[in-house]
């Protein structure tokens, strides 16, 4: 990383080098992939462009060591790759300005110095190195499509004014993103995840599934043959703990 970046984005590196604990670092990537969204909305990108990028986020910081690089220079590195992957396509040079006042709303925008061409070499060669180290396979799948999907044909089984006046949609769609705060998304297979948030946004609303207990398959069955009630509650159980997670930051 170059003297200007090790400067310019030094917030979370220091602590980054410190974290004593995995519990710790859980905290600093919590507060990197908030970063990513509080960009990726500044920047007008689409949910699965940021989910995209939060998702390739966590793949490097599986294969890689916290002290080892600086999370901002990581996000906003993977936010760029995600635009392109999602064909939302957004400049490199909005994408570090924007990055940039996230980080340091106290400071005048980066004019175009020293300052800032520093930090675009230094997410040029970070990208050619994410892309390196993910063996360039960064086309994903999300819960995304999933999720629309099963919630269509849940309108169509619910009560007509259980549809119309209770948010379960906003509620599942407000999770699911949320979700990417922890690398869920690397443990489990997108329509399990889909299933799972749809479920906790069911149950947050005390919503129940008409002729559930009847039926010889349970809802969830209908969308993911293989998928158990202890997955579900396992996912949820892993959701909660990011939600946990955000009260000790």
């Amino acid at each position: 990383m170059s003297r200007h970046t090790q400067k310019d984005l030094p917030s979370t590196m220091t602590t980054c080098e410190t974290a004593r604990s995995s519990q710790e670092e859980r905290q600093i990537h919590f507060q990197t992939i908030r970063y990513i969204f509080i960009a990726g909305e500044k920047l007008s990108m689409t949910a699965l462009t940021t989910a995209t990028a939060a998702h390739l986020y966590h793949r490097v910081f599986r294969e890689c060591k916290c002290s080892d690089f600086d999370p901002y220079l990581i996000a906003a590195t993977c936010i760029y790759i995600g635009s392109k992957v999602e064909e939302d396509h957004k400049k490199l040079r909005d994408v570090i300005n924007v990055c940039y006042r996230t980080l340091h709303s106290d400071k005048p925008p980066l004019d175009i110095g020293s300052t800032y061409w520093s930090l675009r070499e230094s997410v040029v060669q970070c990208e050619l190195f994410v892309m390196r180290l993910l063996c360039f396979k960064v086309v994903l799948t999300h819960p995304h499509k999933y999720l629309l999907h099963y919630l269509m044909s849940l309108n169509n089984w619910l009560h007509p004014d259980t549809v119309t006046e209770v948010p379960y949609a906003k509620t599942a769609w407000a999770i699911l993103k949320d979700s990417y705060h922890g690398n869920i998304c690397l443990h489990y297979p997108a329509n399990w995840i889909a299933v799972a948030v749809l479920y906790m946004a069911l149950r947050c609303h005390d919503i129940s599934v008409p002729y559930n207990e009847e039926a010889e398959y349970c809802w969830w069955e209908a969308f993911v043959e293989d998928l158990k009630l202890a997955d579900i509650h396992k996912i949820i159980n892993e959701i909660i703990d990011v939600y946990e997670l955000e009260n000790t930051i």
